[in-house]
């Protein structure tokens, strides 16, 4: 690249300025290369030397950690001299970090034996792609290197819209687990904001490469003087599972195109969420990831487009195409922060789905390296030494990260700590959090160190933390996922029996699940319940389809789960039939019924509340169209009728402590209105949820397709049942907040409904 306007005389490149040769000391020549380069990420070399005139000077001078600095000079008699004015720097913090004489750089790497900082900088102070050549400078492991860490530190570098990354070389022995390519520019993981395509599905930079970066120069972020998170408790939440760019990418958002699908589009909703009712939305992966990364090669997917991101590039940098108007990554880190703060400010929580058991670089047959694996492979993933160094693959990606290494999960440690810190995020949701839970070689743990040491964390004390229990090698955790009496669990058995509707099975599930959680100081709040969520079919396709349709995702037909426990309600897809219709929507507000009465933490999935279809498909993670974006106008549609039911049933549940307890019920908390619990054929469950000040709430469930006519058992004195739940009838006698009276001894429940009564002062 270009630097600009230099003078024609020694010059020193420090970001723009010149700088004297200092004298202090003894000169030596530090072995601290400079060259230019056309090469970037992804690319084979192209670099050039300087000329053949130039040659470096060293001299020592005192820096601000008051030891003996190298400042390494380049004179050229050409007309154009450039140089830079370095020191050895420091090992610590990783990254880059800015130092009292200037930006240090730091990069652990146990194996390598040669590291190149590559850099660019701005233009005449405007940013400007580095598509021609980078600055490179070759660090001296003799002076820039401490342990397995290498490090420098440059003097007066702009304090932003530096691009760099790392070149490094090492043993080229497949077999002992090394991927070294010194021909490849490497993102720093501790790179704290990522650059490169700076709009969502631009085409035309498809083949983007991608660059750390920091921003040292804007004011701290304003929360405000009377900023307060909000703290809710976990047997109070009422999780909203969403996609930042889904949710308002589809022009029926009405939103202005340049806000679509952006952390700003959320702010611009929030009224939604609080209509809606829900008090913490849980946000699918917002780090850096490439969502062409199945376009850069001929494959069966190649038409896809990554939209849920479980493809991580870096676990600091926010995901910089959700920045409003292609603003790229300091818009992208600002604007993240002003969503954090105006959902905070209207009482709702926000906890990130992090995937830390792979990351984006695939596998050897079709790698895609862009950071670890280029850095220290042996490090950052699992290997099997016993088979040629072949990468373990218990995440279904290609790659496993190596979490339990001492380096990996310090790694993952700081960048939940800086979420935390520099985000203010509620909590976490661990991807395949089983992966989490294996050591070095693979194999399970029973006290895994990082699952500890998430829970015990200081700064991680306040987070809901949150495990999906399983990986895909088969190492299932549900009720079993080592906690510390700190996590919660994805109840995956929870989803499946509630669809199965086996009846003692679907009483424990709704109770709280004890035969799962019930030990040392776990409660009801550990487990997560849910029918649905972004993997598998929505609710409207768990009622509209038996069987998956994933034709349009490339691989024919073999992704996706086989096991959807559903039911298509008597029709294959959709349907103009009036009865199949009003059957499958009283099937859905049957199971969103039945998830709001659970006790636990319910969450659901972002469009469920209007019926959102994906017509079958159980694995959409490659469609950036409708059927994964958020309709806004099918929810003005159903606004009266689906919309209000949900809406209703969520505000009822905030509003009676029976279905959020502390503890798990006891024989004084509920009654079980059945004494045939052995009864495969029986598809109804009736009980009574008691309240301490007598405002009961008693429920019925029938999944048989007749009517059952049921007693009512009488009410705690000076009281009177009221329905407040029919889900046989239409909008809006389904749900009558307020209770309407009238309610006998018996009561006939429709087939395929649920009823809820409530015990009011007569």
């Amino acid at each position: 690249m270009i630097l600009g306007d230099v003078t024609p005389l020694k010059y020193i490149v420090a970001g723009g300025k010149t700088a004297k040769k200092s004298s202090v000391g003894s000169s030596r020549v530090l072995d601290v290369g400079l060259k230019f380069s056309k090469q970037s990420s992804g690319g084979g070399s192209s670099g050039r030397g300087l000329s053949s005139k130039a040659r470096a000077k060293t001299t020592t001078a005192l820096n601000v950690y008051g030891r003996r600095a190298h400042e390494s000079v380049l004179e050229e008699e050409a007309p154009q001299k450039l140089g830079f004015k370095t020191f050895p720097g420091q090992a610590f913090p990783f990254g880059a970090s800015q130092v009292e004489n200037g930006i240090n750089f730091a990069i652990f790497s146990q194996h390598a034996t040669a590291v190149t900082l590559c850099l660019s900088l701005p233009q005449g102070g405007k940013f400007e792609r580095p598509d021609g050549e980078m600055i490179e400078v070759a660090l001296d492991p003799k002076v820039n290197k401490t342990g397995d860490v290498w490090h420098i530190c440059i003097e007066d570098l702009p304090r932003d819209d530096v691009l760099y990354g790392y070149k490094i070389d090492g043993p080229r022995d497949w077999r002992q687990g090394h991927r070294f390519d010194s021909s490849i520019m490497l993102i720093d993981p501790y790179a704290k904001l990522v650059d490169g395509r700076r709009f969502f599905g631009d085409a035309s930079h498809k083949l983007s490469k991608f660059y750390g970066t920091y921003d040292f120069d804007s004011l701290p972020f304003d929360w405000g003087d009377n900023y307060t998170p909000p703290n809710i408790p976990e047997k109070d939440l009422v999780i909203y599972e969403m996609n930042v760019r889904a949710f308002t990418a589809d022009k029926s958002s009405g939103l202005d195109p340049n806000t679509r699908g952006s952390y700003l589009g959320v702010i611009e909703k929030i009224p939604h969420l609080l209509e809606l009712g829900v008090n913490a939305v849980e946000l699918l992966p917002v780090f850096e990831f490439d969502e062409f990364e199945f376009q850069r090669r001929p494959n069966p997917r190649d038409h896809l487009i990554n939209t849920w991101g479980y493809s991580t590039i870096n676990f600091f940098a926010p995901m910089n195409r959700y920045a409003s108007r292609g603003g790229g990554p300091r818009n992208a880190s600002w604007e993240f922060k002003e969503m954090v703060k105006a959902l905070h400010g209207a009482g709702i929580e926000v906890i990130l789905d992090v995937v830390y058991n792979h990351t984006n670089e695939a596998d050897d047959k079709n790698p895609y390296t862009t950071s670890f694996r280029g850095i220290d492979n042996k490090v950052y993933y699992m290997v099997d030494l016993n088979n040629n160094g072949q990468l373990l693959n218990f995440s279904g990606c290609g790659n496993t990260l190596n979490c339990n290494h001492p380096v990996v999960m310090e790694l993952i440690l700081d960048s939940l700590r800086h979420w935390v810190i520099e985000y203010h995020v509620d909590g976490f949701r661990f991807d395949l959090a089983s992966v989490l839970c294996r050591g070095t070689d693979g194999s399970p743990l029973d006290a895994p160190p990082l699952i500890r040491a998430i829970a015990k964390d200081s700064i991680l004390s306040s987070c809901k933390i949150i495990a999906e229990p399983w990986d895909c090698g088969g190492l299932y955790l549900v009720g079993k996922f080592p906690n510390w009496d700190r996590w919660a669990e994805w109840n995956g058995k929870y989803r499946d029996d509630i669809r199965k509707f086996i009846k003692e099975v679907f009483a424990t599930r709704v109770a709280g699940s004890a035969d799962l959680y019930k030990v040392n100081k776990r409660k009801p709040c550990h487990s997560v319940n849910f029918v649905i969520a972004h993997d598998g079919f929505t609710l409207r396709d768990l009622v509209s389809y038996n069987f998956k349709h994933n034709d349009a995702n490339g691989e024919g037909g073999n992704d996706g789960c086989n096991d959807n426990f559903s039911w298509n309600c008597g029709f294959e897809g959709e349907t103009d039939d009036h009865s199949i219709k009003a059957l499958r929507f009283r099937q859905m507000k049957n199971f969103h019924l039945a998830l709001m009465i659970s006790q636990g933490i319910p969450m659901m999935l972002m469009g469920d509340e209007y019926g959102h279809t994906r017509y079958g498909n159980n694995n959409s993670y490659g469609h950036d169209t409708s059927m994964n974006n958020f309709q806004w106008g099918l929810l003005d549609a159903e606004k009266s009728s689906h919309f209000r039911f949900f809406s209703e049933a969520i505000k009822f549940r905030q509003t009676h402590q029976v279905f959020t307890r502390d503890n798990f019920l006891s024989k004084n908390d509920v009654t079980w209105h059945e004494n045939n619990w052995d009864n495969q054929e029986s598809k109804f469950l009736a009980f009574t949820l008691h309240d301490k000040n007598g405002g009961d709430v008693y429920l019925a469930f029938n999944a048989h397709d007749y009517f059952v006519k049921v007693s009512i058992p009488p009410p705690p004195p000076k009281r009177r049942w009221l329905r407040v739940v029919d889900t046989n009838f239409e909008s809006p006698d389904d749900f009558v907040p307020q209770g309407l009276p009238g309610i006998r001894s018996t009561y006939n429940v429709a087939p395929y409904s649920s009823i809820l009564l409530e015990a009011k002062l007569t």
